[in-house]
Parts: C-alpha cells; sequence; structure tokens
C-alpha cells in the first residue's frame, strides 16, 4: 500500500532516512568512550528500542515509571531511569522490577535515597544510582560539590544500593541554533564538570558513569571525552525544532495529512494538536511555504501556501516535536520508497506517570 492510502492523520517513517540517522550516529560515536544510551521518550516503541540495543546501544533511558515498565515487559534488561521516583509505591514497584532488569535511577535527596534503600532491601534487589548535578536546567538535581559528594556517600553507606555516578542534563543548551554558543555553553560546562569529578576522587568517590547530553550536543560529546553516555533520542526521526542545526542527522519521520477544505488563500487539513505536537512550535508543510499556520484540535490551517492545494489531496507535516507526537499515536508506518512496508505500535503511547 502507498502512504497516501492510509487513514489519514497517520505517522510515517522514512525506513531509509531513519536507518541512515542510525548509521551518522554510530559514526559520530566512533572511537570515543562515549556510549549511546538513547531516550525511550522519543518514539515510545518497544520494537525500535530492540533495534537501537542490538546496533549497540548500551541500554535505554526512559523518563517515566511506566515507561520503565514497558521497556521492562519487552526484555530490556539494562534501563536508566532519569528521573527522581518519590512515590513510595512506585519506588516499592522499581524495587521488584530491578530484579528482572539492570535498573538505575536519579536521586537528589537523602530522604529518596533512605527510600530506595528499604524497598530495594525488602524486595531482595539492588538499584543503581545516578546523583543528579543541575549543570543549568534548573529543574531537578543539586548544585554543589559538596551536596554530590554528601550524597553519593549516602548512596554507598546505603545497603542495596549502588553508586554508579552523575547526570548533567544540559537541554537547555541543546537546540541554541548558533553552533558557537552551544559548543561554549558545552565547554564551560565541562570544565565544571570535569571539576566536580575530580573533586569526587579526591574525597574517594569513583564516578564510573556520567550520563547526559542530548541530539544537538553529540557530536560535540563525542569529542570532548568527558561523558561515558548520550541521552539522545530526536536523532532518530528530527523535528523542525531542530531544522536550522546543521546536524548529521534529517527529517524521517512525517504525518501524512489530507485537505478537508479550501477557499482563497486558506487550505484547511485534518491533522491538528491531537495528531502533532506543537509545544516546540508549529510543524512544517513539505514542499510548500506557508504564511501563517492556526492550529486547533482536530485541523491545521494553512493561510497562503505557495502552491496550489486541493480537496483530497495528501500532505506531508514535520512536526515541531517528535518527541510529543509520538505520544499522540497508536502506531507508525515504516515506508519504502513511498510504500508502506512495515506498522510497529508505539507501546509506551500515554505513558506518563
Amino acid at each position: 500500500m502507498q502512504y497516501n492510502r492510509l487513514n489519514t492523520p497517520a505517522l510515517i517513517i522514512d525506513e531509509k532516512i531513519f536507518k541512515a540517522n542510525m548509521e551518522a550516529m554510530e559514526k559520530c560515536l566512533e572511537g570515543s568512550s562515549l556510549r549511546l544510551r538513547p531516550h525511550y521518550k522519543s518514539h515510545k516503541c518497544a520494537a525500535i528500542a530492540k533495534m537501537q540495543i542490538e546496533g549497540g546501544a548500551v541500554g535505554m533511558t526512559c523518563a517515566k515509571m511506566s515507561e520503565l515498565e514497558d521497556l521492562v515487559d519487552a526484555g530490556v534488561e539494562d534501563i536508566l531511569l532519569a528521573n527522581q521516583v518519590a512515590d513510595k509505591r512506585k519506588i516499592a514497584r522499581l524495587a521488584q522490577l530491578a530484579l528482572d532488569s539492570h535498573i538505575t535511577v536519579l536521586v537528589d535527596s537523602e530522604e529518596n535515597i533512605r527510600d530506595l534503600s528499604e524497598a530495594a532491601a525488602f524486595a531482595g534487589s539492588v538499584i543503581h544510582c545516578l546523583v543528579e548535578y543541575d549543570i543549568g536546567m534548573e529543574r531537578c538535581g543539586v548544585v554543589s560539590n559538596e551536596e554530590v559528594l554528601r550524597l553519593a556517600k549516602c548512596i554507598i553507606d546505603s545497603p542495596s544500593l549502588t553508586f554508579d555516578g552523575l547526570q548533567a542534563y544540559a537541554g537547555h543548551i541543546s537546540h541554541m541554533v548558533d553552533k558557537d554558543e552551544r559548543l561554549s555553553k558545552t565547554k564551560a560546562n565541562y570544565e565544571k564538570l570535569k571539576e566536580l569529578i575530580e573533586y569526587l576522587n579526591q574525597n574517594g568517590v569513583e564516578v564510573k558513569t556520567v550520563s547526559g547530553g542530548s541530539t544537538g550536543t553529540a557530536e560535540i560529546k563525542a569529542v570532548e571525552g568527558l561523558y561515558t553516555e548520550l541521552q539522545a533520542g530526536s536523532y532518530l526521526f528530527m523535528d523542525n525544532t531542530y531544522r536550522d542545526l546543521e546536524l548529521p542527522f534529517k527529517n524521517s519521520m512525517f504525518i501524512v495529512s489530507t485537505v478537508v477544505s479550501v477557499r482563497d488563500g486558506l487550505a484547511v487539513i485534518d491533522a491538528g494538536v491531537k495528531t502533532c505536537g506543537v509545544d516546540q512550535g508549529m510543524p512544517r508543510v513539505v514542499g510548500c511555504d506557508v504564511k501563517e499556520i492556526v492550529a486547533s484540535e482536530e485541523h491545521f490551517q494553512l493561510h497562503e501556501p505557495s502552491v496550489q492545494l486541493n480537496v483530497g489531496d495528501t500532505v506531508l507535516l514535520v512536526p515541531g516535536h517528535c518527541c510529543s507526537t509520538v505520544n499522540l499515536h497508536d502506531k507508525l508506518y515504516m515506508v519504502r520508497d513511498g510504500k508502506v512496508v512495515d506498522r510497529l505500535m508505539i507501546t509506551a503511547r500515554g505513558c506518563g506517570k
């Protein structure tokens, strides 16, 4: 079946570009000490996670307990939950899942460390921990070398927990369009992190793992040699947000939509915010410049398109944000030379708890 015969709106992946993006990341990390631990939130698809691991990824990163459960259920054996788990019911569940997979979680408080230790001891499992160091996101994490050391020692002294190292995620840098600014900010963070690691080593704490990074900083981190794990996710699909960053990855994910109404200077299509994430901007229409796109639940209004669009025409959209778009679909279609060759279920769709 040709992709334009799909019931729209539909999420499709260009297989050739998808595979080229995987190869581009492999080449980017070739010869470096940086291992890929891709982020599950970008595709939420167990089948793709298996492809990435078979392609050399050390394991998977995820954001939520429900994503973690989906990965364990799919047989993934090494998972980083790149978040704090504070609810004691979820901590108990985390400890149980750690019997089946090598699970690492982030911490930034002694109370949380105690809760994790008690749950793991009760379950008879081992939970691995990274102390989250706030490198500039102003989100979770601690901000001083002394706080990191205190938490690291607390983990080391806690039964059933293992201290592996640090997470230092600088997502605020990832989308900086100016390459020199992106490089400068990343180098400044490198110096801060290097000083922290030296401080921990001087105080008898070994840092085996430094996890973080993203699609926008992958090339930089592969060269600098400090991080051991790269949490890039968007590189597989890319999106309109990354369009101007001159990265070695191309758009492979598109939304197929149908024109449902036209009049002078306006075309309306059957994709809207319920099928296309707009949290990082509006989509781009492939092969058609548009003066303005207005979004509603079920439609995008394309004002003054540069080409003539007619009712029934199929258009392709590059989403503004691939991660939030994936979470709006049940499945994605793999397309080769315009023909659908596979259908993959988005097994963690809606897993936000």
